[in-house]
Parts: C-alpha cells; sequence; structure tokens
C-alpha cells in the first residue's frame, strides 16, 4: 500500500466514520502485527509503526528491520484486513457510544422504524434506537416514518453494536421541550426549578425568573396559549400547569394547587407533611381526578400535602388527642405537642424519632420505646378493623373513608 493511500484511508475513515485517526493508525499497526506472527510465531518480538505525517510504514522482527509487503504475505494479508475490520468497527462502536453518552437526558428527533412486541424502534440517524413500552405516553401510538422527539435515558453497547434506550414518560422530557420551545428559558431569563409528571394525563411545571419585568407563567403559556399548545400537542394532549415557583414552601404549595383556592398551608416540619386547608366547595378541585392534582402537587413541592376543610382538622385534633392520651406515658400537654408537630394518627407516631420524643416529653429512652411499640400495636389493630387511611384528601391515596376508631386517633 501507498503512504499516500494510507493517508487516504484514514482521512476518510475520520471523517465519515467519526473515528479518530489516531485509532485507525493503531489499528493498521495492531493488524500488521498479528498479520506478521503468522510468519515469524507468537513468540516473536515484532513491531510496526506508521508515521503520521508521511504515512510510510516500518517494521522490526526480534531487532531487524521488516519489509510488510514481502513478509505478510497473502494469508497474513487477509488476517490483517480482518483484524483492521474488527478494530474499525470497535471504534466506530465506541464513537456511538462517546457521541450518545453526551446526549444522556437530552432531548433527540428520530423516525419511527418499526413496532414489534410493543417495543417500537426509532431511527437517530445511522443507529437504532428503541423506546420500550414501559417508557411509552399510555395509549399513544407510533407509525412508521412518524418524526417523535424523546429523551436519551441509556447507552451501552451490544456486541458490535450500541444500544441507545429512549423515553417519552420522564419528566426531563417536558423540561426539555420547554427548553426547546421557550427561548426565555434557553436563555436562561426564565428558569424550571421542578417538574411533576404522570405521562398522558398531566404534568406540573413550577418556573421562576430574576428578572422582574418577565412574567415567567405568562411566557411559558405564549400569546393565546400558542407556546404551551405547541408542548401539550408533542406529548399528545398532556395537560400541562404552570406553576409560579416560591422559595417558601407554604406559597409554593398554594400556587402548585390551583385552580383550587387554598385557605391555609400548615407545615409539619418533623413529619414533611404540610396540612392544606381549603373550603368544601373546593376540596374536589384541590384533590383533582383520583388525587391527581395534590399528587402532582406533593411530587412538585416535595411535601407530603393533606388536604382538609378547617373543620375536619379541628375533629382529627380532638380525636389524636384523647387517642394519644390513652397511651401510657402521654400526658395531655405531649398529646398536644404531638398534635402541633403534625402527629394525628397511631402510624405518625409509630414513626416518631426516639430523640425528638424524649425532647419533647422529657421521657426516659424506655418510656419512648414502650409508646412506639404501643404506637404500632394501635396502628395494626386499626388496620385490621379497616380504618387505615388518612381519608380521601392526602396526596398518598383517593379513599372516602373517614374517622376514627374507639381506642384513638384513625390511622
Amino acid at each position: 500500500m501507498k503512504p499516500s493511500d494510507l493517508l487516504r484511508i484514514v482521512d476518510s475513515m475520520h471523517r465519515d466514520k467519526n473515528i479518530e485517526k489516531e485509532v485507525v493508525f493503531r489499528a493498521v499497526e495492531a493488524a500488521l502485527v498479528t498479520a506478521a506472527r503468522k510468519h515469524y510465531g507468537e513468540e516473536a518480538a515484532i513491531s510496526f509503526q506508521i508515521d503520521r505525517e508521511k504515512g510510510e510504514i516500518t517494521g522490526s522482527c526480534d531487532g531487524n528491520s521488516l519489509v510488510y509487503e514481502e513478509v505478510i504475505g497473502r494469508i497474513g494479508a487477509q488476517t490483517a484486513k480482518q483484524v483492521i475490520i474488527q478494530k474499525l468497527r470497535e471504534a466506530e462502536r465506541d464513537a456511538l457510544i462517546e457521541e450518545f453518552e453526551a446526549q444522556l437526558n437530552e432531548l433527540v428527533s428520530g423516525v419511527v422504524q418499526r413496532n414489534e412486541g410493543g417495543v417500537t424502534t426509532v431511527a437517530l440517524g445511522s443507529v437504532e434506537a428503541i423506546l420500550p413500552r414501559s417508557e411509552q405516553i399510555p395509549k399513544e401510538a407510533y407509525h412508521p416514518n412518524q418524526r417523535i422527539e424523546a429523551i436519551v435515558t441509556d447507552v451501552r453497547a451490544q456486541g458490535s453494536r450500541v444500544k441507545v434506550v429512549l423515553s417519552r414518560t420522564r419528566p426531563k422530557l417536558v423540561q426539555r421541550l420547554f427548553e426547546q420551545e421557550i427561548p426565555e428559558i434557553a436563555e436562561g431569563i426564565i428558569k424550571i426549578n421542578a417538574v411533576s409528571r404522570e405521562p398522558g394525563h398531566r404534568s406540573k411545571v413550577a418556573v421562576s425568573s430574576d428578572d422582574q419585568q418577565v412574567d415567567c407563567v405568562g411566557a411559558c403559556v405564549g400569546v393565546r396559549g400558542s407556546r404551551i399548545r405547541t408542548i401539550k400537542d408533542e406529548l399528545g394532549g398532556e395537560q400541562i400547569d404552570i406553576v409560579r415557583w416560591s422559595s417558601d414552601p407554604q406559597a409554593l404549595i398554594t400556587n402548585a394547587l390551583k385552580p383550587a383556592d387554598v385557605e391555609e398551608v400548615i407545615l409539619c416540619q418533623m413529619l414533611g407533611r404540610a396540612i392544606v386547608l381549603v373550603k368544601e366547595d373546593h376540596l374536589s378541585l384541590a384533590i383533582g381526578k383520583r388525587g391527581q392534582n395534590v399528587r402532582l402537587a406533593s411530587k412538585l413541592v416535595g411535601w407530603d400535602i393533606e388536604i382538609m376543610t378547617q373543620e375536619e382538622l379541628e375533629k382529627q385534633i380532638e380525636k389524636a388527642v384523647a387517642g394519644f392520651c390513652q397511651i401510657e406515658g402521654i400526658t395531655e400537654d405531649l398529646a398536644n405537642q404531638l398534635v402541633g408537630e403534625g402527629y394525628l394518627t397511631y402510624d405518625d407516631l409509630s414513626v416518631i424519632e426516639p430523640d425528638d420524643l424524649m425532647s419533647m416529653g422529657e421521657l426516659s429512652e424506655e418510656q419512648v420505646d414502650n409508646i412506639v411499640t404501643t404506637a404500632e400495636e394501635m396502628a395494626e389493630a386499626a388496620a385490621q378493623a379497616g380504618t387505615d387511611g388518612r381519608g380521601r384528601k392526602q396526596a398518598g391515596g383517593a379513599s372516602d373513608s373517614g374517622g376514627t376508631d374507639q381506642n384513638g386517633p384513625k390511622n
């Protein structure tokens, strides 16, 4: 092979396959060594070097100079060709892995190729990625030649090929679509602080702006809803609530539960719980269909949100105090302190930090252990009696049961 031909091939591989020139040079050198061993044996000290600038090849065997055309021969040349092909395939695969690893959690656009067993294959340039059923928006259908957008969630080598996994269900997809469609976000004027999502149904996106002249919510909605409509269409009509971010948890929780009107937010720091008071006619609106609104709001703000009316809270507090007072070692004063910190059920009390309870009631370690054990037993009894669950208005559930058992607060 002429030096000029070798340099041309290396340059072509670099441009067409995105493989570094040095990788190609090393692959050729390794192939020549492998081929030469067919002639000189595995124990021979063989090496080949390629001048990166001139393309000239020099070699040696046990300290003696080699002319590679003379010593490789026809069999050796075929071996060299196979080694080069293998090395270049590996290099091409590694280059693709590196390329897509840089795109993890980023938005990519591809064309649907086919659907097999619930898995959709999507062409991303020269690479075929997969969109597993678990990463597809429920009830969304994908047709051949349809262009879709997704985020890259995983990249790995699979033999000589590259496996790229996509997702259309992650909250990150919503964030990336906002960044793509709303210039103020791409420019850093508006910031996305948090996203919660139930794919195919509803998302909540909390946004803020350091520029007081920029209405972060209005900018995301766009003129007559044009910007948000584009994002919703890409997500198959998924409802999107844009929430004004606040560093104040009470304000943020209030914003996250809109369109419901919130009367008061009580933060229970020890439990990471927020009790939200609303009027009776706003209960269903705050909770949402099957608890979706409060569930998404809870994920968005990072607090366990429980919604109730003022009357319900007062009744629950009264019953909780009475129930806690039945546990040996808990005085009425301590019961009121516990309720004030948001502990409203035996189940809540069973997971209290012992040190917190000791400091609140000036109790011994043994007394605290007895209280927690009793609370666990009463919580289990309440669950078996069918009074488990705080009620229909908790972020984690949609039950309509309420009230307490006869021995203390409902669990």
